[in-house]
């Protein structure tokens, strides 16, 4: 989940993990009814219904009536984690720890002896706490569609707050673009533009349900991907009602993670269904690169991969400099140009003037359908620019906007 940062009139200041901080919370009662299964679940009803809720969700998506999720109880839990074992930890954010888990055969969709999972389990010590919290469980437990991470159910008992999620194989795409050590594999071309179109896709059902959802934090960290490279949005500690018929934008807090966040809801606390599309554009280009949003070890002038890297994406020749160099140049001149061309879109400083994410999964979709093949790279091992190394050798395929790769800049990693 994203930290929040400053108050809408105040200028936002960076923190040391590369996020803002507030002041101000959100007020936000919750009730619990009991459903038909015996579950308490929360009676903010903040939706219009679309469609009758069921176990599968339809292509398209839908929200259900009521938040259909499972209570489990803190000792159950416990056990599926083997007491929240440090070998267990998939990962850590600002809520907590996220724990890998197994569940006996209660858990009604699946069948067999039992079930892997994802436990979330609010840290004490968080300062997002039980807001975010009802927000995840309000939200994700009433969204159903295939590009959006299961929320199975939660945990409430006396200080314990925990969440439980359906288990997502390849982790998140955060780990897979930015990850170190031989066990993290680059990802080929197909598979890039296959996560983008899913994520692409989630974002479009919550901007056109029909009380628009703006999710207000999507990053790459945000981005879980199934054992097939299905991507899905998680994390829905942040999201937020859109405006009303009569209404441009909200009035909030400013919350998020620098340098994914758009201009103008960090300048005003304005926030528009748009602003999200200003995020999937930075996650448009650090998909092309394989660069943070933000790393403070970059030289000085390039810490902010958009501001950097924005004049590289007008043209082919000087896109070809950007490209992530893990790609080892395997990639459709082409179709790298569209999608450089459509972050320069979701990018635009005025919210109105960018796409909206159904126009955005249309263009993603015309790419793909173009089955544009990736090229084999020509070497010219004489021919390298060696302008941008600093006096180094020359590196077959790598990139000169890339940092260095034997070990002296590593990315510092971030949590969720």
């Amino acid at each position: 989940m994203g930290i929040c940062w400053g108050s809408p009139s105040n200028n936002p200041s960076l923190t040391s993990t590369g996020q803002l901080s507030a002041s101000e919370g959100i007020s936000q009662t919750t009730s619990n009814n009991t459903s038909s299964d015996g579950s308490n679940i929360s009676a903010n009803s903040q939706f219009s219904v679309a469609s009758g809720g069921s176990d599968v969700a339809p292509v398209n998506g839908q929200i259900l009536p009521s938040p259909n999720l499972r209570i489990f109880s803190f000792l159950e839990l416990k056990n599926a984690t083997k007491n929240f074992k440090a070998d267990t930890v998939l990962g850590e954010g600002g809520f907590g720890k996220v724990y890998k888990g197994w569940l006996e055969e209660k858990l009604t969709f699946k069948n067999g002896s039992g079930s892997v999972v994802a436990v979330k389990k609010l840290n004490s010590e968080s300062m997002q706490g039980l807001e975010e919290w009802q927000s995840e469980v309000n939200f994700l437990g009433r969204l159903s569609h295939p590009n959006l991470v299961k929320l199975l159910g939660y945990c409430w008992e006396d200080t314990e707050l925990l969440l439980v999620y359906e288990f997502m194989q390849k982790g998140s795409l955060e780990n897979h673009l930015f990850g170190r050590g031989s066990a993290v594999q680059p990802l080929p071309w197909d598979i890039r533009l296959k996560i983008l179109l899913g994520a692409a896709r989630g974002l479009e059902f919550l901007h056109t349900s029909e009380k628009h959802v703006i999710y207000r934090d999507f990053k790459a960290s945000n981005i879980l991907l199934d054992g097939s490279y299905n991507a899905k949005i998680s994390d829905f500690g942040l999201a937020k009602l859109g405006p009303s018929a009569s209404q441009s934008h909200v009035t909030t807090r400013v919350m998020g993670t620098y340098g994914y966040a758009a201009p103008e809801y960090v300048a005003t606390g304005h926030l528009y269904v748009k602003s999200d599309v200003y995020g999937f554009g930075v996650v448009l280009v650090e998909m092309l690169t394989g660069l943070r949003a933000l790393d403070t070890t970059r030289p000085s002038g390039r810490h902010n991969l958009v501001d950097w890297i924005r004049p590289y994406l007008c043209e082919r020749r000087k896109l070809k400099h950007t490209i992530d160099s893990r790609l080892e140049g395997k990639y459709p001149s082409k179709a790298a140009m569209q999608i450089a061309q459509l972050a320069l879109k979701c990018l635009g400083p005025e919210q109105k003037r960018r796409p909206s994410m159904k126009e955005v999964v249309e263009t993603l979709e015309q790419i793909d359908a173009s089955n544009e093949k990736p090229k084999e790279p020509r070497t010219h091992p004489t021919r390298h620019n060696t302008a941008y190394h600093h006096g180094q050798q020359p590196l077959r395929h790598r990139s000169p906007l890339h940092p260095r790769l034997d070990g002296i800049q590593s990315f510092p990693q971030r949590g969720q």
